[in-house]
């Protein structure tokens, strides 16, 4: 039996006896539709209402649209479902995570790299107020994970650093910016991402650390969080071995599962040993590192009986639904353990404001759309002023000015989509506008195969006075590497001459570019690319403005080659 009267519930004794007789009442099939937490849906594909009816969906999460778009689309599926959804995004870097208008503020890392928590806060704030006006309730981050590896090619910009401590302050802050504007907050990854090299989109990855070692370091920071009445925990396709074979001793290889699935992660680490008793939730069930688990079929009641409350995401949505309608109807999941799911549910509705005892939606959505995108503009830009980073320069090639190096050839790498989809955006055009604004004939670099292996160094002195590479390679799911990838045949657009002819880097999207230019004198890190932190990086440059970052991980990534 769940205990609503305490943390993170903290109902009253009529609140209680309402989520208990709404479980009662509830039908099968509106039981097992609350379990699930669905793709936004769109109005020009399906009829929403139609939706609503037949899959009675616990949660829906939006990618960004139009916010007059999203508004609508909220409203209605609210206004029709009997029970209201969780409305969540991903409110990682800002409001652009539910809204194409919305302000991005910028990656967790830049907010660490302040070493500021008010910039953490506020990246809580723009983004929750922003998700408010539209009606999203949700956000899927705080991210506590931790940076333990640079090869990592997912967490990177999206944590706040290695160091646990300032994760933790970090994501305290953040977590109270979402909820002063009504957003729950949801942290993950559970157990903890950043340690494998590896990413959960593509297989099941793993927690590698000693039982002992998690404890003091990702424990903590959950232990932490659950004790603070936190809500709602995102459990993810991660393994974490230790800690399995510390709860089951003995315990095969072979029987060792990532948290999703594992009921000695959810019921004996997360809710036994941490005391969490709220609401817990997979990552997307559409990625690789959950369905390699087992068939599909099992493996979804195998997550229901593990502890976890809701599914996020379908394969396909009528298989789903009919996977764990037969577990019900079989008792593969028991009544006992499917009127749990949907008590902390409704529960964790109801305490967060989103459900009233009355039936109806809690926190109303604002009827004028009032996004504040100037103010929250000007915090983007503060936060850009205190974070852009000088990791070194060797040979002081800063500050760069028109009159020391009027003629700038500008290399840009991961600028393009490739076929892909770039979370952020472009920063080719940014960097040569601001540059010639500033005074510079800017050339960008187009490979010439014919000139490849004859240009020396001389006739590139005759062209160009600074060599000024920037690096966009963005952090995103789905790919098994964040490098340096230059051109493959003799790597032609490389800074070979880095001894002969000024060169400067600046990686807008990842701190540990460095690794790949050790030789390189002059390095920065901004770990966004968005158009307040091109500004900055171009006046800091230039001298005039000073370089206020700190670093949040290790650039140079143990090579002293970088660090010289």
């Amino acid at each position: 039996m769940i205990d609503l009267t305490t943390k993170p519930f903290n109902l009253s004794q009529n609140e209680i006896d309402y989520v208990l007789e709404q479980v009662k009442q509830m039908t099968t099939s509106e039981k097992i539709g609350q379990l699930f937490f669905v793709i936004g849906q769109d109005e020009k594909m399906v009829d929403l209402d139609e939706f609503i009816d037949k899959y009675k969906p616990g949660g829906m999460m939006f990618r960004p649209a139009p916010a007059a778009e999203i508004k609508r689309q909220i409203k209605q599926i609210q206004n029709h479902s009997k029970y209201p959804l969780f409305f969540a995004a991903n409110l990682e870097s800002g409001g652009n995570g539910i809204i194409s208008e919305g302000t991005w503020l910028g990656m967790p890392m830049q907010m660490a790299a302040t070493d500021n928590t008010d910039a953490a806060f506020q990246l809580g704030n723009v983004a929750g107020y922003e998700a408010n006006q539209v009606g999203c309730n949700m956000s899927f981050a705080p991210i506590v994970d931790i940076d333990n590896n640079f090869r990592n090619p997912i967490t990177n910009t999206r944590t706040y650093g290695s160091d646990p401590k300032r994760v933790l302050k970090m994501a305290q802050a953040q977590r109270k910016g979402l909820e002063e504007n009504h957003v729950i907050p949801v942290i993950k990854h559970f157990p903890g991402d950043g340690v494998d090299e590896r990413d959960q989109h593509l297989l099941s990855s793993i927690n590698s650390l000693s039982a002992e070692d998690w404890s003091s370091t990702y424990g903590h920071i959950y232990k932490t969080f659950i004790d603070q009445g936190i809500s709602t925990i995102m459990i993810g396709h991660i393994y974490q071995p230790a800690w399995e074979r510390k709860l089951q001793k003995g315990i095969t290889d072979q029987d060792l599962r990532p948290a999703s699935a594992s009921k000695l992660l959810i019921n004996g680490l997360l809710r036994k040993e941490l005391g969490f008793n709220g609401l817990a939730m997979t990552d997307a069930t559409a990625m690789v590192g959950y369905n390699v688990i087992l068939p599909r079929k099992e493996l979804l009641p195998a997550t229901i009986n593990a502890g976890v409350d809701m599914i996020l995401f379908n394969k396909n949505i009528d298989e789903d639904y009919q996977a764990i309608t037969e577990a019900v109807e079989s008792g593969l999941i028991s009544e006992e353990r499917l009127n749990e799911a949907v008590t902390r549910i409704l529960a964790t509705k109801v305490a967060q404001n989103i459900l009233t005892t009355d039936g109806k939606l809690g926190i109303d959505i604002p009827e004028t759309l009032d996004l504040k995108s100037d103010k929250h503009l000007a915090i983007a830009e503060n936060i850009a002023k205190q974070s852009v980073t000088l990791v070194k320069d060797r040979d002081q090639l800063l500050p760069i000015s028109p009159e020391k190096t009027p003629r700038v050839r500008l290399v840009v790498l991961g600028d393009s989509d490739d076929g892909g989809f770039k979370e952020g955006g472009k920063v080719s055009d940014l960097f040569k506008e601001e540059l010639e604004k500033a005074g510079f004939e800017v050339t960008p670099f187009q490979m010439d195969f014919h000139e490849m292996f004859e240009e020396g160094v001389c006739d590139l002195k005759e062209k160009f006075d600074l060599a000024f590479y920037v690096a966009n390679v963005e952090t995103a799911s789905n790919q098994t590497t964040a490098r340096l990838d230059w051109i493959h045949l003799m790597a032609a657009n490389a800074p070979w001459f880095a001894k002969a002819i000024p060169t400067v880097f600046v990686s807008t999207a990842n701190p540990y570019h460095l690794f790949d230019v050790p030789y390189l004198s002059t390095y920065i890190n901004a770990y966004t690319g968005n158009t307040a932190n091109v500004k900055a990086i171009i006046r800091k440059m230039t001298g005039k403005e000073a370089f206020e970052g700190i670093s949040p991980v290790d650039p140079t990534c143990g090579d002293f080659n970088a660090a010289l």
